[in-house]
């Protein structure tokens, strides 16, 4: 049976992270991620979850860590500045090695911007925004169906690695609505996180898995462990350690990197025959497909190249197609951000060309059309 229901994708968001298992979420409430918030609050308790308003946005980024400790699954959402105060508090969560998720449903900015706008500037921000190296889990959602699914993986993505996973949606992809059939997308696939399969006695919270990530217990399950932001050696407490320093920064490379093979996605639309690839993601990707559509219904034979993992990027795919065509053309609602990521990839094979748009303004199938001819004259 079918339960098909016209949804914003906040909604689709909220809803897929409370399938996934999520019990907890704190946040601040700041355009346009509000209704996940909203929602949150509204859901989390029939399901015996908890929700808090927090005092500010580093606040609710806190919250969620300590959540995550205690074994909840959890969730926060913000939008442009509110993102860039959460990330001291990413990246300790990234070295302490805490699941968590964070929502950002991308805005005009810089600073306060345009709050009800849609743009696609913090591509870059998901992955450098906090200091120091570590592997970056972003996805990034094109359609309603796809906020719950991708909420669903990203925090099936954070339990299994370990690590804060950052679902990266924009203003217009939040706040549109689609049907979704919610019977059909609840089939998908939870992850839980590992416990521990030792005593007390024999535990080393930060020794890592065939994944390379740690097995931490939830607090109060009886295992003693340090948690700290520092640098640390695999019993949890700081080392100044050369090769200690060096093993578990490396690690939290290394556990991404090396299972990009699991991470990663991508989807490709009229790439079989293309002799030039059109690559956009997120709201962005609606009208590229579209002219897509327009190109070829005047005889170019042009194709769609979809990051659906933003980081890690989607390169051997990308590679690939490259390999076939004449050129690549990069839109997005940026100064060029991932066009930059796929000119490295590419590495002067093909032109790589773009329409970059800042005006807050939802770009149209015609302008990517258009943009794209004047690029392959």
């Amino acid at each position: 049976m079918s339960d098909i229901r016209l949804m914003q994708g906040n909604e689709a968001c909220a809803l897929g992270a409370i399938h996934a298992g999520v019990r907890f979420y704190a946040g601040y409430p700041i355009t346009p991620s509000t209704e996940i918030a909203e929602i949150m609050a509204e859901e989390l308790p029939k399901y015996g979850g908890k929700f808090i308003q927090m005092e500010d946005e580093i606040a609710g980024m806190a919250a969620i860590i300590g959540a995550s400790l205690t074994g909840k699954k959890t969730l926060t959402a913000t939008s442009g500045p509110g993102f860039s105060l959460k990330q001291e508090n990413i990246g300790y969560a990234a070295m302490a090695e805490v699941p968590c998720v964070v929502v950002n449903v991308q805005r005009g900015g810089p600073s306060t911007g345009l709050p009800t706008s849609p743009a696609q500037s913090e591509i870059m921000q998901s992955k450098y925004g906090s200091h120091g190296d570590r592997g970056a889990i972003v996805l990034t959602p094109s359609t309603v169906p796809e906020c719950f699914r991708l909420a669903v993986r990203s925090v099936n993505l954070a339990e299994k690695y370990m690590t804060p996973v950052i679902l990266l949606m924009d203003e217009i992809v939040g706040h549109m609505r689609e049907a979704i059939d919610l019977e059909e997308e609840r089939k998908a696939e939870v992850y839980d996180r590992k416990k521990p399969d030792c005593g007390p006695e024999d535990y080393v919270a930060y020794a890592p898995d065939e994944n390379g990530a740690p097995v931490l217990a939830p607090f109060g399950a009886g295992y003693r462990y340090h948690v700290t932001g520092l640098t640390h050696d695999e019993t949890g407490f700081s080392t100044m350690v050369p090769e200690k320093v060096e093993r578990v920064n490396r690690r939290l490379v290394d556990k991404i990197e090396n299972n990009k093979e699991d991470i990663v996605m991508w989807e490709e639309t009229c790439t079989d025959d293309a002799e030039s690839v059109i690559v956009a993601y997120g709201g962005a990707a609606r009208a590229a497909r579209e002219a897509v559509e327009l190109l070829r219904a005047e005889g170019k034979k042009v194709g769609l190249f979809r990051p659906i993992s933003v980081w890690p990027f989607p390169d051997k795919a990308l590679t690939a197609l490259a390999a076939k065509v004449r050129s690549v053309f990069v839109t997005e609602m940026n100064d060029g951000q991932l066009a930059g990521e796929v000119k490295k990839v590419i590495g002067g094979k093909v032109p790589v060309d773009g329409l970059f748009v800042m005006d807050g303004e939802i770009m149209t199938p015609q302008e990517i059309a258009d943009g794209w001819k004047g690029a392959n004259q």
